[in-house]
């Protein structure tokens, strides 16, 4: 009902602007310059770091569809989904997910139990972003040693950081599905008044459980809403500083296609952004970010009954300095970060992870200086005080203090016009996370009985990373080659025993849930990505019609026991695109290789292949901002299984799926 009041008001106060739409011409959109606000504290476009950075645009994230930020990056080189369930799928990069990957909104953390089990979504919905960018190299220490694999930042201006040039923007859309009869809508709005900027979203979506080739799969819905109210204060010369204050409130319902259970979640959030301009001596500007966040979920069994219920209470406060040029260094930021989490539980999943606080202090660095006229050089350092507080299985009452420290160093070689080349060495330590050190029972969602191990060590990764762009016009490729060599690495071993809720274990497949050990030892990753497209015919108009190619590939192993578990394969893909004025259209033919290089007592996966294809049509050249689309995923009808995921062996993803999407901008 929040939303749909939300969305009822925000639609009154957007007639009069159609109303003057319908009057005046409005422009025709224009993609936005491509700005990489993760990357690096100082203003820089995507291909001006040694890393390659991904951004996807508010456009791409409608046309991916889905209710998961992973399902917005499904066609990223490098990025992969744990798709457990509809409402529960984080991206996995390059082989790396949960306690690698830090995802955040807006820069903040996301604050949830995401990283403490796979059937636990993220509460931030695509439908609520404007972009979202993928990060790895200097700038992820920026953000926490748990960005190893790299960072994941969902932009969505819910704090507005600049002040409108218009009185009222707008932007309102709907779809409809085939595959789960999804409807769908979502409304986003940006004002000004004075100095003042205000902004506005809210989403709705309701799944059914999806088909798949195979027939429905049972228990796979989703129902989510949203809402979000955020302001802004501009004030000094130019407006250039600005103190903003938003609060979100986040509802999903979801099954457990893999169990008769689902997730009821609530989670609201308060975000506060503050950027002080210092002017144009040494000191530049100054920034305060920081969320507090109440998350809460509940399992469910059919019937309404709770079986278990998980909270999280998170603070997350970024400060950040940026300075002018010191000798040679052309940029250089320092930051601080403190993060204080508490989490418990209740219910019969109560005994999987008794109640936890973690804290964390950190100190960072980031500079930036150019060497020659075509040579720049980028390095960042970190340092932070990481206490973990629980109970692990022995029921003694532990905290856990480590001290990890980080740097990375990376050069970017402008060769000429047309060519870049990057190389990066990073080596970043990272603490054992909550559920690694002191799990301790029976987690019904993904069906496991874990232990945790309290004697964990600090995890270190040494990494090499080299990358090309080339951009010639007509021709674009980017790619990176990468490994990375892990000192005591952590992961989830499973023992091939089952195990009863009360963690009597026997060989084979005699109990429900299957035995799972926190372990540690050397470990390899090592891999490929890279994504091409050529201009074959350009218009007179403006029309182009473009060939593309996408493809990806990692390898881990461990230094002593064979194979990382639950790694995605490799896969190749192509098609051609048209874009105009008028007239979008596209088709991407993916194919997924088989997964037979599995870790212990896993299974192999089969190859498959995924065809999508789009057709976006702006009936109004007076109004541009009016699209009607036809999107299409998987529209061979192909069997798929996730080789990332625990549960493939039960769970197939969706079949053939038209989704039929209406966009208003004004």
């Amino acid at each position: 009902m929040r939303t749909l009041f939300l969305l009822g008001v925000a639609s009154a106060a957007l007639i009069p602007a159609a109303v003057s739409a319908q009057q005046a011409p409005v422009a025709a959109p224009t993609k936005a310059q491509d700005i990489i606000v993760t990357a690096s504290p100082f203003v820089s476009d995507g291909s001006d770091t040694p890393t390659i950075a991904a951004k996807v645009d508010r456009e791409t994230i409608l046309q991916n569809g889905g209710a998961s930020i992973a399902d917005a990056l499904a066609q990223v080189p490098g990025i992969a989904a744990t798709t457990f369930a509809s409402g529960a799928s984080r991206p996995i990069i390059r082989g790396m997910d949960a306690t690698r990957v830090r995802i955040l909104e807006d820069g903040s953390s996301s604050s949830d139990v995401s990283d403490i089990g796979p059937d636990h979504g993220v509460p931030i919905d695509p439908l609520s972003a404007q972009s979202i960018e993928v990060v790895r190299g200097a700038g992820t220490l920026r953000y926490g040693s748990q960005a190893i694999g790299g960072v994941v930042n969902v932009l969505n201006n819910r704090v507005p950081m600049t002040l409108p040039t218009r009185p009222l923007s707008a932007e309102m859309d709907g779809s409809f599905d085939t595959v789960s009869n999804t409807g769908q809508g979502s409304l986003m709005a940006d004002g000004q008044v004075g100095d003042l900027a205000v902004h506005v979203d809210g989403f709705y979506r309701h799944a059914d459980d999806y088909d798949t080739p195979l027939g429905t799969q049972q228990n796979s819905f989703f129902h989510g809403y949203g809402e979000t109210v955020g302001t802004s204060y501009f004030f000094g010369p130019g407006k250039t500083s600005h103190v903003g204050i938003a609060i979100m409130d986040y509802d999903a319902q979801y099954g457990i296609p893999s169990d008769t259970t689902y997730i009821d979640m609530h989670q609201t959030k308060l975000l506060t952004r503050d950027s002080f301009d210092l002017g144009s001596g040494l000191f530049r500007t100054l920034t305060f970010d920081g969320s507090y966040a109440k998350y809460q979920h509940s399992e469910k069994e059919p019937d309404g009954s709770v079986d278990s219920t998980f909270r999280n209470r998170e603070y997350d406060g970024h400060a950040e300095l940026l300075l002018g040029p010191i000798g040679f260094l052309q940029n250089t930021a320092l930051g601080a970060e403190v993060q204080h989490r508490t989490f418990s539980a209740l219910g019969e999943d109560s005994s999987y992870l008794f109640p936890t606080l973690t804290k964390s202090e950190a100190g960072y660095i980031f500079t930036e200086a150019p060497i020659t006229a075509a040579l720049k050089i980028q390095a960042s350092g970190r340092i932070e005080h990481v206490s973990v507080k629980g109970t692990p299985r022995s029921d003694v009452p532990t905290r856990d203090n480590f001290t990890p420290a980080s740097g990375s160093i990376g050069a970017l070689l402008d060769v000429n016009k047309a060519v870049k080349l990057g190389l990066t060495f990073s080596s970043t330590g990272r603490a054992p996370a909550q559920t690694e050190l002191f799990a301790r029972g029976g987690h019904d969602g993904p069906d496991t009985f874990e232990t945790g191990d309290p004697n964990l060590k600090i995890e270190r990764a040494n990494s090499l990373e080299g990358t090309i762009r080339v951009n010639t016009g007509g021709f674009r490729f980017e790619g990176s080659v990468y490994s990375t060599w892990f000192h005591n690495y952590i992961y989830g071993e499973l023992t091939g025993r089952t195990c009863d809720d009360d963690g009597d274990c026997v060989v084979g497949d005699g109990d429900d849930l299957k035995e799972l050990n926190y372990r540690q030892q050397g470990a390899h990753f090592r891999g490929l990505e890279g994504q091409a497209s050529y201009a074959l015919v350009k218009t007179a108009s403006g029309g182009t019609l473009e060939a593309k190619a996408i493809g990806d590939y990692t390898r881990a192993t461990l230094n002593h026991d064979g194979n990382v578990p639950r790694i995605p394969p490799y896969r190749v893909g192509g098609g051609l695109s048209w874009e105009s004025k008028p007239v979008d259209a596209g088709f991407l033919f993916t194919y997924y290789g088989r997964q037979n290089r599995f870790g212990a007592f896993d299974t192999a996966t089969p190859s498959y292949v995924e065809l999508d294809a789009n057709l976006a049509w702006r009936p109004l050249e007076q109004h541009p901002g009016l699209e009607l689309a036809i999107v299409g995923h998987n529209l061979t009808n192909d069997i798929q299984r996730n080789a990332a995921s625990l549960n493939k062996d039960d769970v197939v993803l969706p079949g053939r799926n038209v989704r039929f999407v209406v966009k208003l901008a004004i």
